[in-house]
């Protein structure tokens, strides 16, 4: 048997008539506006106890979503389960509102009508939905560095709704910044990054906690600093902060998502040897020593294309979105690298060294060292 199915002109007639609409779509799919005179109440919903929701079998109902696909699918379902006056508007709310008919805007609270607003597009993706999202609101990330990385990565952090943002940098805005730093402005030069990265990120979002820690990290603060955060995001541009990040990450059993700039190339990976110990490596079996200083110049030194910074901190800012909602397949063992001027990507498999000092199966954490005299011997 064939469903019935009626354009939102006679959808709308037969409901000043008193026979009853139901607009099936998801919550956020609703902020929108619905048809006017529907209720709200989910495929999901209606299909679990349909007697509850619909009365009488022989009561007439008619179903509308957001192009009438899923609308003619539950109401074939409901035919089977021994509803057969249900109906589907053809073109669902999409053709309602092309054609003029007058829509309604549900009434919600504001910080839900934000949510669903706000995220829409994250909602309608099913790999993230409402589930996924609230994910993200709850998740804490470190931000390490508040500068040419870290600028985009916290930038669409923010905008994905990742409910807590910790920044750490004690450095102050610099004109020279200003080239690729996003997060700042001319106006805030001599602030102090975290501040000034904070004003930006809640503008943009308001209903994002940004965590301001105007210091550098050192081995005597690090274990705080990532006190209860899900992934840390390596922003930093000098070697023994990567390894004094990494070396805690896999004592403390944290992700960590690396990347680094220099004139016009780029690398990116994920190290969660901490959580994966014998599978997944860290940055040390990556470079179990330190390059020396003139094979590995910092930016100030040896300058950097201003949007590979952009482009560098948004493939981090993926992976550490990737890590939250347990997407896809993480650059874990993967060294992902970036030329500007070819415009060409190339990976290299990084496994993890079975020896390494400090990740290694069965290792005991070796305990924090000099960095900065680490890289010095690099000399």
């Amino acid at each position: 048997m064939s469903i019935e199915q009626i354009d939102p002109a006679q959808a709308r007639r037969r409901s000043t008539q008193g026979v009853r609409l139901i607009d099936i779509r998801e919550a956020h799919e609703r902020i929108d506006g619905q048809a006017e005179g529907a209720l709200a109440l989910t495929r999901a919903e209606l299909e679990a106890a349909p007697g509850e929701h619909l009365g009488s079998p022989d009561q007439p109902v008619m179903l509308i979503c957001q192009t009438g696909k899923r609308s003619l699918a539950a109401a074939e379902a409901l035919h089977a389960l021994g509803w057969p006056q249900v109906v589907s508007v053809a073109g669902g709310t999409t053709r309602w509102r092309a054609e003029g008919l007058p829509l309604v805007r549900p009434q919600l609270p504001a910080d839900q009508q934000d949510f669903l607003e706000r995220y829409s597009r994250h909602l309608r993706l099913p790999q993230v939905g409402i589930e996924g999202q609230r994910r993200l609101q709850a998740a804490r990330v470190l931000v390490v560095g508040a500068g040419g990385l870290g600028s985009p990565a916290a930038y669409y952090l923010a905008a994905a709704g990742v409910g807590t943002l910790r920044l750490i940098d004690d450095d102050v805005v610099d004109r020279s910044n200003l080239q690729r730093q996003i997060l700042h402005t001319d106006a805030r030069v001599g602030m102090p990054k975290v501040d000034s990265a904070t004003l930006a990120l809640q503008a943009l979002n308001p209903t994002v906690h940004v965590e301001a820690f105007v210091e550098r990290l050192r081995a005597e603060n690090v274990e705080r600093v990532l006190e209860d955060v899900d992934v840390v995001l390596d922003g930093s541009d000098n070697f023994p902060l990567r390894y004094l990040l990494n070396d805690a990450c896999v004592k403390l059993g944290k992700p960590l998502v690396y990347g680094a700039v220099q004139q016009f190339e780029g690398q990116v990976s994920v190290f969660d040897a901490g959580r994966h110990r014998g599978q997944a490596p860290c940055y040390r079996c990556l470079f179990p020593e330190p390059p020396s200083p003139e094979f590995a110049p910092n930016c100030a030194e040896a300058g950097v294309f201003g949007v590979l910074p952009g482009i560098v901190g948004l493939l981090q800012a993926t992976e550490v979105l990737k890590l939250l909602l347990d997407l896809g397949e993480s650059l874990t063992g993967r060294l992902l690298g970036f030329d500007a001027l070819a415009m060409r990507f190339r990976e290299l498999r990084l496994p993890p060294d079975p020896d390494c000092p400090v990740c290694a199966a069965g290792r005991a954490f070796p305990g924090y060292i000099d960095y900065a005299a680490f890289c010095r011997s690099a000399d």
